[in-house]
């Protein structure tokens, strides 16, 4: 008699990790439309910078779940790496990058891309602003830093760096105008 090994009838039934919090890089409607969906489905809150109170209410109300609030400065732990949160305001008031020095890269949202800085033509972002946010937080760190955007290819600080003056001379909301 031959013995087949069992396999488990229902693969779905293995345990995946949840999100233990739904991190945000900035409150534009695009950046955060199922972010209140993703706190309620896995009870989790939502980490926002305190400056960008106004961006989320206009894109949801007052609806407040559960709200942690992400500080300049601040250090996350999850899963044992330690993202370090700057504030770079700017594209919205409230904009954060989570820099994984593990990894040694941002997680810059909306903050810079390649090519230039995020738009700055909405409703609630500064041109000036996001610049000195990437001169002073982002562009401190080495050149060759992974720069990984909340869209599009990634970039390197170096790359980037290297550009802030036509960026600046192209003035507001030059990235829209550059890839038009």
């Amino acid at each position: 008699m031959t013995t087949r090994p069992r396999r488990r009838r229902d693969r779905r039934r293995r345990r995946q990790p949840a999100p233990v919090a739904v991190v945000r890089t900035h409150s534009h409607n695009d950046h955060v439309n199922a972010a209140p969906a993703l706190a309620a489905r896995y009870c989790a809150p939502i980490l926002p910078h305190p400056a960008d109170a106004v961006p989320w209410k206009t894109a949801h109300g007052l609806r407040v779940p559960g709200f942690w609030e992400l500080n300049d400065g601040e250090d996350l732990i999850v899963a044992g790496i330690e993202p370090w949160v700057p504030h770079t305001p700017g594209h919205s008031p409230g904009s954060v990058c989570l820099y994984v020095s593990e990894l040694g890269a941002p997680f810059s949202g909306d903050t810079p891309f390649q090519g230039g800085p995020g738009a700055t033509g909405r409703s609630f972002s500064d041109f000036d602003t996001v610049i000195a946010s990437i001169r002073d937080r982002l562009l401190t760190l080495p050149a060759d830093t992974t720069v990984h955007a909340g869209r599009g290819p990634t970039t390197s600080i170096g790359a980037e760096a290297l550009h802030l003056d036509e960026w600046i001379a192209r003035g507001h909301d030059c990235l829209s105008r550059s890839r038009r």
